[in-house]
This record gives structure tokens, C-alpha cells and sequence, in this order.
């Protein structure tokens, strides 16, 4: 349709009506026409940024690391995928091909976590027993169940040791609702770093989100947290007091098939100041006077018996154990080799598990007939023990010259941490030597 085919062949309304549709249609047009250019010319400049970041990165010899594609473009193109109970995706073998330079694919292991359905069923020859019917029904679940060991994981970060690269592997314990303490810990004495040598790297230890939370939207907030940082392990347990232990147990196997270089291991809570520095000098002491072998040092309890207060956190009834408790560490923070871990794993599948994982890690120990060793740097009853609200407890200068201080909010970690790490604080002496 044209204007001189209207003139020629409508009536004057029916021509009024057809020049003005013909107008409207053609504005149309035009303005789909310009709408399309401007959606070209932005993807072209965004490509062109794009490109321009990459080769900065390159020149500052960065890692570049895309996300423009998941493991749904693998399989769009064909690749391989195995996919996790729990819904994650990893990849059966190292892609070599151009066309996927933007999707992340790790080396397979020699060894992999085998446990991949939950199989967990209470222990019914248990119930017979007469000591479990006088026993104290908040400890009924555990024991019933505490035959099962191992779990499923549904995070896990398998390459993060396997490089070699790896002398000081940070672990801290956490759960799941607690993101401003671990991110604390990440800008803080748990940053990924060097120090006198020393490649440290960082792992946070999960279970799952506690019945009557928020479950589903508290998972989806922690693989969030995972995509961004690629920092935590995650089992498929309820994150409770009691299962603490399997933390434990499921981190010593973890590190026994994926960490054969790493030398040594730090682990804590994330309610700690940890002072690195220190902590990485107290390992060059160890390795000079060729102590490492055994080493598990840290703050050292001794001669101590199970409480009997129902109403402490830490209440075990006579029917649980009934016998005085090997010496062991504060489960705050402590230091031990490698070498021990493996060792540790090992005697700890023939023990039964026990509800407060610092004494089950004593009792493992013990196994090997060997006792932790204290040292005066680990103070995770704080620096007072009798005395919590003590002035002396926020003093800067005992901060700067200790190893591991509980307890502290994740605000007060970030401001002690400012302080301590500022080169104008001025100490007058050494607090401890």
C-alpha cells in the first residue's frame, strides 16, 4: 500500500481513515527498526568491555573466571555431567575444547567422597538396654543413631588442597544462619594469604539448617554464599550441639582423600580472634625443632570429669560415661599436623562417637597414646578465665601478641582486628613469651 493508491482508490473518509493507519503503521516500524540498532550497538559495547577487562586481567596476570555459563551449556553441547543427590552438577573428566573457555571444569580425583545417599536408621537393640531407659531422653536420638558416621555432602570444593599449593588449611566450624561471622572471618584471620612463606587457604565446616527453620531458603542463602566465596563444606546432617562430632568425623575423612600436600591444620570456631602471623611463627618453631610429627597443641584440659548439671550445655549423664575424661583442647582453635589427622581419622572409626567433639578428639588422641600439648597463646576461655568482663580482655597489645582469643561478635572481631593489624599501636613489652 502506497499514498497515490489511497488518493486514487477510497473514498474521503475511507481515505482519511487509511492515510492515518498507514502513518501509524509505518511510525512502527520505524521505531522497532531503531530499537533493534540500539539492542545491537549495546550488546557490541558490552562485548567490547568485556573484552577490554579480560585483557587487563591477563596483563595483571588474574585469573579470569566467567559465569556466563553453568553446567546447562555443558549439556546443551554434549558434555558429560554427573549430577549430586543434593542437585550439584561436576564434571567426569577435564574438557580440553575452545568453545568452552568460559566453563569452569576441575580435574578428576584419584578418590572422590563415596557416601551419596543418607542410609541412617536407629538402632533398635539399643532400646533392650537398661541403661537406656534410665538415660536421659535429650541423649535418646543420639544414641540411637550415633552408628552412623559418614553423610552425604552438598557442597564440597575437592580442589581446594589438591594443588599442592596448600601449607595452612584454616577450617572453621560454623552453621548455617551465621553469614556475618564467617564473613567477618574471611576479611579477617581468615583470609586467604601468604605469610613467611606460608599459603594459607580457608574452609568452613556445615551441616544442614535445624528442623523448624527456615530450611529451603536458609540452603539457597548458603549456595549463594558458596557461588561468591567457594569456601564451605557442607554435609547432609542437622546442624546441632550433639552432632558437632560429625563435623569431626566427616572432615577428617574429607581431608584424608583430598589433602595428601597440605602440612598443616588450624581449626576453630568463628566466634574467635586468631592472630596469623603468630600462628605461622609458632609453626616455624615446631618445624625447626622437628616436632611435628605429633603436634596438636593448643589450649590444654586436664583431669577433667563429665558434668552432671542438667541444665549445662555440656551435661553428660553416668549412663553416657561415667569416667574421668583424657586430657584435651578447647575446641576454640587449635594446631595439628597433618601427618596426626590421618592418624586421627584412622582411630577414630574404631571409637564410638561421643557428643562433645573437643573430648572425642581427646579420646582419639588418647587412642594413639598421645596428650595435646598446651601452650600459653591459645586462651579460648578468653584471656581471664575467671573473669570474662574483664578490661583486660579487649587490651589490644594481648591481642597482638596471642594466637587465639574466644569469644568475640563478628563486630568486635573487625574492630580488634583493625586495631591489632594497625602498624601506630605501640606495645610496651611482650605479654607472653
Amino acid at each position: 500500500m502506497n499514498l497515490e493508491f489511497i488518493r486514487k482508490g477510497f473514498t474521503p473518509s475511507l481515505r482519511r481513515t487509511a492515510v492515518m493507519g498507514y502513518f501509524f503503521f509505518w511510525r512502527k516500524r520505524v521505531f522497532k527498526t531503531l530499537l533493534t540498532l540500539a539492542l545491537v550497538f549495546a550488546t557490541l559495547l558490552m562485548i567490547l568491555k568485556l573484552k577490554v577487562l579480560e585483557s587487563n586481567m591477563k596483563e595483571l596476570g588474574l585469573e579470569v573466571k566467567s559465569t556466563w555459563c553453568g553446567p546447562e551449556c555443558q549439556l546443551a553441547k554434549g558434555k558429560p555431567f554427573n549430577k549430586s543427590p543434593a542437585g550439584n552438577y561436576s564434571p567426569t573428566a577435564q574438557v580440553e575444547d575452545s568453545d568452552a573457555a568460559h566453563v569452569m571444569v576441575t580435574k578428576p580425583s584419584l578418590a572422590s567422597w563415596d557416601v551419596n545417599v543418607i542410609n541412617c536408621t536407629e538402632d533398635p537393640s539399643v532400646r533392650n538396654k537398661d541403661w537406656f531407659r534410665r538415660l536421659d531422653p535429650r541423649f535418646h536420638q543420639f544414641v540411637l543413631h550415633r552408628h552412623c558416621r559418614y553423610f552425604p555432602m552438598l557442597i564440597d570444593h575437592p580442589e581446594k588442597c589438591r594443588s599442592g599449593d596448600v601449607d595452612l588449611l584454616i577450617v572453621v566450624k560454623s552453621v548455617i544462619e551465621q553469614h556475618d561471622r564467617r564473613e567477618a572471618v574471611r576479611k579477617t584471620w581468615g583470609k586467604e594469604q601468604v605469610i613467611n612463606g606460608k599459603r594459607i587457604k580457608t574452609l568452613f565446616l556445615l551441616g544442614s539448617p535445624s528442623t523448624g527453620k527456615d530450611a529451603k531458603n536458609l540452603q539457597k542463602l548458603v549456595e549463594y554464599e558458596d557461588r561468591l566465596y567457594e569456601d564451605i563444606l557442607q554435609w547432609d546432617f542437622m546442624d546441632t550441639f550433639f552432632n558437632l562430632t560429625l563435623k569431626e568425623v566427616n572432615f577428617l575423612k574429607w581431608f584424608h582423600i583430598h589433602c595428601s600436600h597440605v602440612q598443616f591444620i588450624f581449626k576453630g570456631d568463628d566466634d574467635v580472634f586468631v592472630n596469623t602471623e603468630n600462628l605461622v611463627e609458632l609453626i616455624g618453631f615446631r618445624a625447626a625443632e622437628d616436632k611435628v610429627k605429633n603436634l596438636f597443641v593448643g589450649d590444654t584440659i586436664a583431669k577433667a570429669i563429665p558434668i552432671r548439671n542438667r541444665q549445662s550445655k555440656y551435661y553428660i549423664p553416668k549412663e553416657l560415661f561415667d569416667k574421668p575424661y583424657p586430657p584435651y583442647v578447647g575446641g576454640g582453635g587449635f594446631l595439628m599436623s597433618a601427618q596426626l589427622a590421618r592418624r586421627l581419622f584412622v582411630v577414630s572409626e574404631g571409637l564410638e562417637l561421643y557428643p562433645i567433639d573437643d573430648v572425642f578428639l581427646g579420646m582419639c588422641l588418647q587412642k594413639l597414646h598421645l596428650a595435646p600439648e598446651m601452650h600459653p597463646g591459645f586462651r579460648t576461655f578468653g584471656i581471664m578465665k575467671h573473669r570474662r568482663k574483664s578490661p583486660m580482655n579487649s587490651e589490644p597489645c594481648f591481642f597482638r601478641n596471642l594466637i587465639v582469643i574466644h569469644k568475640l561478635t563478628p563486630q568486635e572481631l573487625l574492630r580488634m582486628w583493625e586495631i591489632v593489624t594497625n602498624e601506630n599501636l605501640i606495645c610496651a613489652k611482650r605479654t607472653v613469651m
